[in-house]
Order: C-alpha cells, then structure tokens, then sequence
C-alpha cells in the first residue's frame, strides 16, 4: 500500500480549500467547531507545510476544547503530524485513536507508515553517527602521528 492509497485522498483544489476557508473566516470569533474541523481537515490534505501546520494547529485546539470531538480529530492530527515529520507527535494520536478503535484500517495502516519512516531515520541516524565516529578516528590518528613525527 503506497502513502497515497493510504491517505486515499489528493489535495483539495485551490477553489475547494478557498470554500472551507471563506466560511471559516466569515464565522470569525464564533467559527464553529464542525467550519473549523472541515477548514482544518482541507488544509492537513494540502501539499503545503504552512497549511498542514496550521490545520494541525486547529485540529489541537478543537481536541483541547471539544471533548466530544476528540475521537474525530485524532485520525487526521496523526496524520498530519506524520506530513510534518512529527513522527512521535503521530504514533501518540494514532495509537489513542487503535485504543478506542482496533480495527480501523486506515490508523493500522498509518501506524505501519509511522513505523517505517521511524526506522527508516532511525537507519540514517546509525550511519550518519556511525560516519561521524570514523572521521573522528580518522582525523584523531592523523594529529596523534603528526605529534609523534615531532
């Protein structure tokens, strides 16, 4: 399963995400919770980090203040902390959403994305280190044989 099938969904169209955005800004200091979480939902799906911020952001405060919304917001903060790279951030809410939910495939199938990339940068990490240590050898055997010539 490649991240698009698991994210089964594109970036909404400028005019779709300018929709959600007009009604949002049009209810102002009483947006609703429901104007909010579609506002938010749009800009987690967009290709701009900006937007996947802000919308996470939004998605935050409608899961402080909502408590009955919570369970709604958890799918889309996991993955929108994923999109950010925000990898604890994302296990964190998706594994809160498997807790009430086991069975929900798109959270299985996010937490194996989590996974990977965890992995992934954790194999990247090891070898960077790992590089690191040898240059440091490397250049530390050179200055102690150039204090020995002397």
């Amino acid at each position: 399963m490649t991240e698009a099938e698991t994210f089964q969904d594109s970036p909404l169209k400028p005019e779709e995400l300018d929709v959600l955005r007009a009604q949002y800004e049009k209810e102002g200091y009483y947006v609703g919770v429901q104007t909010k979480f579609n506002y938010a939902w749009g800009l987690i799906k967009s290709a701009s980090r900006n937007e996947q911020q802000q919308g996470v952001h939004l998605l935050s405060e409608i899961f402080r203040n909502a408590p009955e919304r919570r369970r709604e917001c958890l799918y889309y903060l996991a993955l929108g902390n994923y999109k950010l790279g925000n990898y604890a951030e994302a296990r964190r809410y998706n594994d809160l959403l498997l807790d009430h939910e086991p069975g929900n495939l798109q959270a299985e199938s996010l937490r194996m994305l989590v996974d990977e990339k965890v992995a992934k940068e954790g194999m990247i990490g090891v070898a960077i280190v790992g590089g690191m240590a040898i240059a440091a050898g490397v250049v530390g055997g050179m200055l102690f044989r150039g204090t020995k010539k002397r």
